[in-house]
């Protein structure tokens, strides 16, 4: 959660609002008070998350299985 003066807010607005897009929630203050709150939009968030997993799936249908060992050799071929 981000906390954020009135004055500032003004001039970081597309700023501000990536950073509610990205799931972050933002509180905007006037004198230390908060007087609004920007929160992310949840069935725009819901309805993207359904579509990642159904894309997930369908990904997931074509790709060739690969075992634990295989798992882990990708892992740790960067730490040699």
């Amino acid at each position: 959660m981000i906390r954020i003066q009135a004055s500032e807010a003004k001039a970081k607005l597309a700023e501000l609002l990536d950073t509610v897009e990205r799931g972050e929630t933002v509180i905007i203050t006037r004198h230390g008070r908060a007087i609004a709150r920007l929160v992310p939009d949840e069935v725009t968030r819901h309805t993207d998350a359904k579509r990642a997993m159904v894309e997930i799936e369908a990904a997931r249908t074509g790709a060739a299985r690969v075992t634990k060992d295989e798992i882990l050799a990708w892992r740790d071929e960067g730490r040699r």
